[in-house]
């Protein structure tokens, strides 16, 4: 390839320009093949192994396009500033034996910290009274005694077992190495009773995330529970993070879950707004919207007033009582004032692809990573449409620290070059063809530049139930489902939001002498503001 003159390059056309680019990837793509062809044979040479052949290797976009850190090597980063927080529970004088005549130069101090634990068995001597009617009183335990264990006991196996990550065999076999009569049963029994509190406060935070979250991302993984396949959904933004567990990964149960509690269905302008985007016939609208009942208490009664209206009767395509139903739980979503302009982040999948949908890059770019050419002119279409679409999300991460119009209009055409090129390897066309039918949600970053252009915080988030359920395996009962839900939930939260999990555990357990921890959906609310 013949380069113009570099004080020519300036005078090119835009489209020369655009040429010159594409040409000059290319012949960068094919050195570093060279390159790796020549290592390759420098190692057969030398009697060396070949180089591995990695599958489902990460695309890297996202480090590749981030600003380097400038922290390469070992950190610079000292010891004493941390320990220089450290709060100071007691002090200790450690006495010298000086020689005689010498000289008292005061004190060189060191901090040491030191950790405390020890089996003990309280007896709790519970006065019994008769009262004036011959009724029993019985004294109250105090606050967190659950089932003849301690809360701090409780709080042990609930920090180990969801923050640690160690399996309830693991907690027990630990616990009775120390000294302590407990079985592994009761230690599950620990970890799934008489956390009905902590349960609602993680309905609480939803429900806050959701009323103030100018964006939420979400992700879904499988899950077992009763010895049966199901899927476990994880919403969250960078102040909360929420789990909720169940058969199924449909729209309408994620729609459930959006409601953040509440159990009602609502037929309003929004849910026949949505029937309508989603093709429900209309007459079948019109009953609906003509109906003096627009609330309906429970799932049971809105199948009651579908049957009514005869809608349950209809055997067409799209299915009414699947749209209706799905119209009024988003109806009830906007009822309760829940996603008041929040755009939903994810991977694109059905489910998640509600009214504000935006798609995330990662995932997208992805799909041409995961491609798998057969020939080398196939190779080099994949590397160029790659390192395009790279500089593509190099620059929209730079429009988000400084958006305007000008540059925004700029960005859709340059989407449009990319997406709408031919290649001449048929599989990735068609590929970048879907994508650019997807251009409202993959640059909706340029209305929004507050929201992320990608779902890896979700994937982070659920990394953490995945990790437990490899060493936990499933759930098996209700109560064990809401509770690892709640925990997992809350303990991320509590990363999020820079609170101490152990900390939040001492005072929800009622430790005594535990600190103080504030409501997370009112820190949730504070980091909206």
């Amino acid at each position: 390839m013949t380069l113009p003159p570099s004080d020519s390059v300036e005078d090119l056309p835009l489209a020369d320009l655009r040429r010159l680019v594409v040409a000059l990837i290319e012949e960068v793509t094919h050195l570093r093949a060279e390159n790796r062809e020549l290592k390759d044979e420098i190692a057969r040479l030398k009697g060396l192994p070949p180089r591995p052949r990695f599958k489902g290797k990460p695309s890297g976009m996202e480090k590749a396009t981030s600003e380097p850190s400038g922290n390469k090597g070992r950190s610079k980063r000292r010891r004493g500033a941390k320990r220089d927080k450290l709060e100071i529970t007691a002090e200790v004088v450690v006495k010298a034996s000086p020689p005689v005549g010498s000289r008292f130069l005061g004190y060189e101090d060191i901090l040491v910290q030191d950790l405390r634990l020890a089996v003990e068995t309280v007896r709790y001597r519970r006065e019994r009274w008769a009262g004036p009617c011959g009724e029993r009183i019985v004294a109250a335990l105090p606050a967190g005694v659950l089932g003849g264990y301690g809360p701090e006991l409780r709080r042990f196996i609930a920090a180990g077992h969801f923050q640690g990550q160690m399996s309830s065999g693991r907690l027990t076999a630990l616990l009775t190495g120390m000294g302590m009569a407990i079985s592994k049963r009761q230690v599950v029994r620990l970890l799934s009773k008489g956390v009905e509190g902590l349960i609602a406060e993680d309905q609480a935070v939803l429900r806050a995330g959701l009323e103030t979250a100018p964006w939420i991302s979400v992700d879904d993984t499988a899950h077992r529970h009763a010895g049966k396949d199901g899927f476990v959904t994880q919403i969250g933004d960078d102040r909360f993070a929420v789990f909720r567990t169940g058969p199924s990964k449909s729209r309408e149960a994620f729609l459930a879950v959006l409601r953040a509690g509440h159990g009602d269905f609502v037929v309003n302008q929004e849910a026949l707004d949505y029937m309508r985007g989603r093709s429900l016939a209309g007459p079948m609208i019109a009953k609906l919207a003509a109906h003096p009942t627009e609330s309906f208490a429970d799932e049971a009664a809105w199948r009651a007033h579908l049957a009514a209206l005869g809608i349950d009767q209809l055997k067409v395509t799209p299915d009414p009582v699947k749209i209706a139903t799905q119209g009024a739980l988003w109806g009830a979503i906007r009822a309760h004032d829940l996603l008041t302009d929040t755009v939903i982040v994810s991977d694109g999948a059905g489910q998640f692809r509600l009214q504000d949908h935006a798609l995330c890059w990662i995932h997208a770019e992805r799909l041409v990573h995961k491609l798998t050419p057969t020939n080398p002119a196939h190779r080099k279409a994949v590397e160029v449409t790659r390192a395009l679409i790279w500089w593509f999300y190099k620059d929209l991460k730079l429009y988000k620290h400084d958006p305007n119009p000008k540059r925004a209009t700029a960005l859709r055409a340059r989407f449009d070059r990319i997406f709408t090129r031919k290649t001449g390897y048929v599989l990735l066309d068609r590929l970048l063809a879907r994508l650019h039918e997807r251009k409202t949600e993959l640059l909706r970053v340029l209305d929004r530049p507050e929201i992320p252009l990608h779902t890896n915080g979700s994937e982070n988030d659920i990394r953490a139930w995945v990790t437990k359920r490899k060493i936990s395996g499933g759930t098996v009962s209700n109560a064990g489902k809401a509770a690892r839900d709640a925990m997992l939930g809350l303990l991320k939260t509590c990363a999020k939001l820079n609170v101490s999990f152990y900390r939040f555990l001492g005072d929800r357990l009622a430790v005594p002498a535990a600190p103080l921890v504030p409501r997370l959906p009112h820190l949730v609310r504070l980091a909206a503001a």
